[in-house]
């Protein structure tokens, strides 16, 4: 290992002095965000909210707001099934309750997490599986798969019917309780392990879940068991109403979506990650006997057509990518050829999407849902995005991608079955691959 020398500041200083762009930089980030000034003005011609390739049918609802959570894929999901169900009964308005199936999401994931502990009941304490589920906890975040198993075995209701609370639109706090009970639950269990009285970790499990369900409670409300869906028609302003309903009939009976039709399709192009095959990550899930968290990994021009014959199909897609890079939400547009940073700064800044997934620098941390895309010449030059960040934010709420920012950014989609190719749909019976709990494809949007 080498240190820095005093020669070696005095040479990197001289570099320096012969950079006049970067010199001349220098002076501007005085007073200016370095984010800003990268921003290429030519390139806005080419992200125009008008798309060649529109959901004709999508009704006009509101944008839905996440707030101050991570709760981007229930959102999203939510946000699939709004549309069939609104178009359906010809709604006015509508919105599902994020806040009920939020509620058991939380509730299950805190009996995942107990019941996978009972694998490091005697591991050893720098186990790095147990050490790394210890630190991961519980989060608002989660996958495709995991909303499916909430909506088949819980239903859905209206908002009306539970609608948002302080501490469901902001959960940080919240998290953090939960988080210490589940530790500390863990900490007794090994305990008890140690102590040879393991018969008593049932009655602590029960213990654990019924204070952290009145918790959840006290924090989101207590879930209804039946309601009447109450609605206007948008052709004629009717009220009308379906009464003595549950989630489960609400949604097996009238929404109108088999969620079990779906599968979920990823782009990883790393060498652990043959395409044409499967894979699970390993103690990634929520609902225990829910539906396992699948994935078939395929080439990107492929996923891109998927995501391109469900849009022209009539069918919003729900997916998962990293909005951490080259975005703007003042416009709502994520264009990586609109920024020039590494002209300004003199210095590479690219790497492969390969690399990216396996050096951490990039990996899923938010779903939303493409609504249309745009069309040259039969190839794709951007996507329109419904997000979950409220009206205020991007174009009234939606934003937009470039295809080249779909390339190296989007990493999942959602996509019928029944637009897989016959060697997809093989691929996707193939006995899956089983990564580690850390891989970043077990990465929660």
């Amino acid at each position: 290992m080498k240190a820095i020398t005093k020669k070696d500041l005095q040479q990197f200083q001289q570099n320096f002095e012969n950079k006049p762009v970067q010199k001349a930089l220098k002076r501007v980030l005085m007073q200016s965000e370095l984010s800003k000034i990268f921003m290429k003005q030519e390139q806005a011609q080419q992200n125009q909210y008008k798309f060649s390739h529109e959901i004709k049918t999508l009704p006009t609802l509101s944008i839905s707001h996440q707030h101050a959570t991570g709760r981007c894929w229930i959102f999203a999901g939510l946000n699939v099934m709004k549309y069939e169900l609104a178009r359906k009964y010809d709604l006015k308005t509508f919105e599902f309750s994020h806040n009920y199936t939020a509620f058991w999401d939380k509730f299950e994931k805190i009996n995942y997490f107990i019941q996978v502990m009972d694998d490091f009941l005697e591991a050893d304490q720098d186990d790095r599986k147990f050490q790394h589920i210890l630190k991961m906890g519980i989060q608002d975040g989660g996958q495709w798969d995991m909303f499916v198993s909430l909506v088949e075995k819980y239903g859905v209701v209206p908002k009306e019917v539970m609608p948002e609370t302080t501490s469901s639109n902001s959960t940080r706090y919240m998290n953090q309780i939960i988080n210490v009970k589940l530790r500390q639950y863990v900490a007794n269990a090994r305990k008890l392990t140690q102590n040879n009285q393991s018969d008593a970790i049932e009655d602590l499990k029960k213990q654990t879940l019924d204070e952290l369900y009145t918790f959840l409670v006290l924090n989101f409300g207590t879930p209804p068991e039946t309601f009447n869906f109450e609605y206007f028609k948008k052709e004629d302003n009717q009220y009308q109403v379906i009464k003595d309903l549950t989630p489960l009939t609400f949604y097996q009976e009238h929404v109108g979506v088999n969620l079990s039709d779906y599968v979920s399709i990823i782009n990883a192009p790393t060498q652990d990650k043959p395409f044409l095959h499967t894979f699970q990550v390993e103690y990634l899930g929520n609902v225990i006997g829910g539906r396992d968290i699948k994935y078939l990994n395929l080439e990107m021009d492929d996923l891109k057509a998927l995501v391109r014959k469900q849009i022209e199909d009539n069918e919003v897609v729900w997916f998962g990518s990293d909005v951490a890079r080259y975005g703007n939400r003042e416009t709502g547009i994520w264009d990586d050829e609109q920024f020039d940073d590494e002209a300004l700064l003199g210095m590479s800044l690219h790497m492969s999407k390969e690399d990216q997934l396996d050096y951490s620098q990039s990996a899923m941390n938010h779903a939303m849902v493409f609504t249309a895309i745009h069309l040259e010449n039969n190839e794709t030059k951007r996507w329109k995005i419904e997000n979950s960040w409220g009206e205020q934010s991007g174009n009234k709420g939606f934003y937009m991608c470039s295809d080249t920012w779909f390339d190296r950014f989007v990493y999942q989609a959602v996509i019928h079955h029944k637009h897989l190719s016959k060697e997809q749909k093989a691929a996707w019976e193939k006995a899956p691959i089983i990564l580690k709990p850390w891989d970043p494809m077990g990465s929660l949007a």
